[in-house]
C-alpha cells in the first residue's frame, strides 16, 4: 500500500465535514464533550468501531483516553505512561502517523511493558493514528479503530490528520483552561486551610487559657479549700483522729488526680489510646451502660502525639457531651482503622438542640471542629431524639 501525503489529497470534499465539525465544537467545555460533537460527523467520511482522543499532559504523563464508540480500558485508566502506550512512537514525534492493517499482529504494537489489552480484548485490527499538535508540539493522538482488518489507507490517514489539525487547538484551550480550573480550586483551597488554620490556633489558644482558668479554679475552689479546712481542723487539739484525716487527705489526692488526668492524660501514654478512652468512660458515664469497641489494632498509638492527643480530647469532650446533658442510659465508643481510622462516639440519650448543634461560637461543639481542623481530620455530629453521635476521623495518609 503506497503512502499518500496530505498534499497530495484533494480536502476539497471534506471542506464541508469540517467545516460542521468546528461549528460541533464551538461551546464545548470538556473533552468528553467535546469527542461525542464531532464523532457522527467523522462516522461520514473515515468510519470507525472505535474513536478516541489522548492527551500528554503537562507532567508528560498520558491522562485517560476520552473514547466513543465502544468503551475500553484506556478509558478508565486515569493516567498511564508515554512509554507504555502502544503509540509512544507517535507521541514521541519520532513518527508523524501511525497506520496498521491489523494491529493485533503488527510488531510495533508488541513490546514489553505495553498496555495494549483493548486491542486484543475489542479486537481493534485496522487503526490510524494522527498527532494532535499545537505550536509544534504534540499534545495528544487522535485513534481511529475497525474490527475489520485492512480497513484504512493512505487517504485514511490523510483525513485523520486533517480533522487532528483542525481539532488540536479546541482541545489545546480546554486542556489549558482546565489546568487553570484546578491550579485556581488548589490555591482557593489552601487559601481556606490556611485561613481555618489561622482562626483554628486562636480559638485553641483562646480555649487552652479557659482550660487553665478552670484548672486554677479547680485547684483553688475544691483541693485548697479542703485542704484549708483540714489545715483549720487540725489546729484545734483533738478535732480530728488519725483516720477521718487520712480519709481527707484521701480525698484530696483523688480530686487531684483526676485534675491532673484532665489535663495531662498520662494514662494515653501509659496503657494506650483504647484503655484511656475505657477510663474515662467508664469515669464520665455515670449510671449509663457504656462499651468500648477496639477494630483498629490499636491504630491511634502509632500516630504522632500531638494528633493522638487531640483525637483523645475530642472523643473526651464528646463522652462528657454524653455523660453530662444528653441523660444517655448508654454510651458506645468504637474505634476503627478501615478504611481509614475512625472513632465514634455514640449514645441514645436525648440529643443535641438544634441551636447548639448549628452554632459556630465556643464551646464544646467548637473546640472539637478547632482540634480535628488542626489535625486534617473531618468531625461529623449527628444528632437527633434517639440519641447523638459524633465521628472524627482522619484522611488514609494520616494527619499532614
Amino acid at each position: 500500500m503506497s503512502e499518500l501525503s496530505d498534499q497530495e489529497v484533494d480536502p476539497g470534499p471534506l471542506l464541508p465535514h469540517l467545516f460542521r465539525i468546528s461549528r460541533a465544537l464551538a461551546g464545548r467545555l470538556d473533552f468528553l464533550s467535546a469527542i461525542r460533537s464531532v464523532a457522527q460527523e467523522i462516522s461520514r467520511f473515515l468510519p470507525y468501531d472505535h474513536l478516541d482522543l489522548c492527551l500528554l499532559r503537562h507532567d508528560g504523563t498520558l491522562s485517560a483516553a476520552y473514547e466513543t464508540g465502544i468503551e475500553t480500558a484506556w478509558g478508565r485508566k486515569e493516567t498511564a505512561g508515554v512509554q507504555n502506550s502502544p503509540i509512544r512512537e507517535l507521541l514521541w514525534g519520532h513518527v508523524d502517523h501511525i497506520l496498521t492493517e491489523d494491529a493485533t499482529a503488527d510488531p510495533r504494537f508488541a513490546f514489553p511493558g505495553v498496555f495494549c489489552a483493548p486491542i486484543h480484548d475489542h479486537n481493534l485490527r485496522a487503526r490510524v493514528h494522527a498527532p494532535l499538535v499545537v505550536a509544534g508540539d504534540i499534545i495528544g493522538a487522535l485513534s481511529i479503530s475497525s474490527f475489520a482488518p485492512g480497513r484504512y489507507g493512505p487517504r485514511d490517514v490523510a483525513a485523520a490528520r486533517y480533522v487532528a489539525d483542525l481539532i488540536s487547538p479546541y482541545l489545546f484551550a480546554l486542556r489549558e483552561a482546565e489546568r487553570s480550573r484546578q491550579a485556581a480550586i488548589v490555591e482557593t483551597e489552601a487559601r481556606a486551610r490556611e485561613e481555618g488554620l489561622r482562626l483554628g490556633a486562636r480559638d485553641l489558644t483562646q480555649a487552652l487559657e479557659q482550660e487553665r482558668q478552670r484548672i486554677g479554679m479547680d485547684l483553688h475552689d475544691q483541693t485548697l479549700a479542703d485542704l484549708s479546712r483540714l489545715m483549720r481542723d487540725l489546729s484545734r487539739p483533738g478535732a480530728l483522729d488519725a483516720e477521718t484525716v487520712l480519709a481527707r487527705l484521701d480525698d484530696c489526692v483523688a480530686d487531684l488526680r483526676r485534675i491532673i488526668d484532665t489535663a495531662v492524660p498520662s494514662i494515653l501514654d501509659m496503657f494506650g489510646f483504647a484503655h484511656a478512652v475505657r477510663v474515662h468512660l467508664e469515669r464520665a458515664a455515670g449510671d449509663a451502660q457504656v462499651e468500648v469497641q477496639d477494630d483498629s489494632q490499636g491504630a491511634p498509638d502509632a500516630l504522632d502525639p500531638v494528633a493522638r492527643i487531640a483525637l483523645f480530647r475530642i472523643v473526651q469532650e464528646a463522652i462528657n457531651n454524653a455523660g453530662r446533658h444528653a441523660r444517655a442510659g448508654r454510651i458506645d465508643v468504637r474505634i476503627a482503622a478501615q478504611p481509614r481510622l475512625r472513632i465514634t462516639v455514640a449514645d441514645d440519650g436525648c440529643g443535641l438542640p438544634e441551636d447548639v448543634r448549628r452554632s459556630r461560637k465556643k464551646g464544646g461543639l467548637s473546640h472539637m471542629r478547632t482540634r480535628a481542623q488542626l489535625i486534617g481530620a473531618r468531625l461529623s455530629v449527628r444528632s437527633g431524639r434517639t440519641g447523638t453521635s459524633v465521628s472524627v476521623s482522619l484522611p488514609a495518609g494520616g494527619p499532614p
